[in-house]
């Protein structure tokens, strides 16, 4: 399974949500690549999952990986809870790169 978070540059937001991802994925012992990456980068690469602000959601509507929009980036609590049951369900779906 690979998780891209993604923001306008590639530097501050979309690292600080992988740092928060990998804590996520290590509380809960879930196995995936987490990536990070700027908006230009994420188009045309396999990803399984896109975390990002949720005022970047119209630049990645329309791609076949699952969005996960976050309101708040500092709010892990908010992050988990978004993020778990996609995992949950890409777990169950066998976890294929989309895009």
């Amino acid at each position: 399974m690979r998780i891209v978070t993604v923001c306008g540059m590639g530097f501050g937001t979309s690292l600080m949500l992988k740092i928060a991802v990998e804590g996520i994925l290590r509380k809960h012992g879930i196995r995936a690549e987490v990536i990070a990456w700027d908006l230009g980068s994420v188009k045309g690469q396999p990803a399984d999952v896109l975390v990002t602000s949720r005022d970047l959601e119209r630049h990645l509507a329309g791609t076949p990986a699952r969005l996960v929009l976050i309101d708040n980036l500092t709010d892990k609590a908010e992050i988990e809870q978004k993020l778990l049951p996609v995992l949950q369900a890409l777990q169950h779906d066998g976890g294929q790169h989309g895009m």
